[in-house]
């Protein structure tokens, strides 16, 4: 299983257009990005290739990162960071399964499978597939279970990836906030490798209007606002899932430029073999 990130930030990336914010000018300085989140996973035995989220910044991606385009796509959820490149199926992908869950969301009376077949219905190359959460399926030779997890208002879905040859194991927590159940932690729980959603310091929760929650023994927050983690909560997370290697994804340009760029802090084009 060869793992690739080829993109690490949240919805408006790292340099955020015309921004020049201290970590923006620090990112440029490095010559490293974060685009809008999506993760690359190559079976070497089969040589096929799944992609987690369709990033709006596709054509970008595929460009910059020596890696083959996708066989098999999965979506999350359908906020449009992680959702919109897949228009980028036509013309460039041939007859590519969409996996997405079949649970219907209270909020917009649809499943993410169903909006997405809703919304790329003029796709002739894609073919959307509804699957249910917490039921293993299989796609590029991986074994694959779509994870509930917390990201109100809408249904969300981390990822369990495991390569039945080798017992690699690749987790994604998704867009989440802390709270995630105690079935979902089983479901993550013990990868080689973690990506876990923490978006800003938990000092910046000041500034969110909703403020934090699901703060630790010491009042820290390990949920910024309602929809995702903290840094902190991101690093709790990948300890309470005891994974062996983890990188933070899903990244802001609000985070200070002295702790931006930590060694746990995922940029683009980063690549794993497991």
């Amino acid at each position: 299983m060869e793992v690739t990130l080829l993109g690490t930030g949240d919805t408006t990336g790292t340099p955020t257009p015309r921004c020049d914010c201290d970590t923006c000018e620090r990112a440029r300085d490095l010559g490293v990005e974060r685009t809008r989140f999506s993760v690359h996973v190559h079976n070497e035995r089969t040589g096929e290739s799944l992609l987690v989220d369709a990033s709006p910044d596709f054509r970008y991606q595929f460009l910059t990162q020596d890696v083959p385009l996708p066989d098999s796509i999965i979506v999350s959820h359908v906020h449009f960071d992680h959702l919109d490149g897949l228009g980028n199926a036509y013309r460039l992908l041939d007859d590519v399964p969409v996996f997405a869950a079949n649970e219907t969301d209270p909020k917009t009376g649809q499943s993410v499978a169903e909006t997405v077949d809703e919304k790329y219905h003029y796709l002739d190359t894609i073919t959307v597939r509804p699957k249910t959460p917490f039921e293993p399926f299989e796609t590029c030779g991986f074994e694959v279970t779509l994870v509930p997890v917390e990201h109100p208002p809408l249904v969300c879905y981390g990822l369990a990836i495991e390569d039945p040859e080798t017992g690699g194991t690749l987790s994604i927590s998704g867009d989440t906030n802390y709270g995630i159940s105690e079935a979902s932690r089983d479901a993550l729980d013990d990868p080689d490798l973690c990506f876990v959603d923490g978006i800003v310091p938990a000092k910046h929760t000041e500034y969110h209007p909703l403020g934090g929650d699901h703060p630790d023994e010491n009042g820290v927050y390990r949920t910024f606002g309602t929809k995702h983690m903290t840094i902190e909560g991101a690093r709790a997370m990948a300890d309470d899932l005891d994974a062996d290697e983890y990188r933070l994804v899903h990244l802001s340009h609000y985070i200070p430029t002295e702790e931006a760029f930590d060694d746990d802090m995922a940029v683009d084009g980063e690549r794993y073999r497991l």
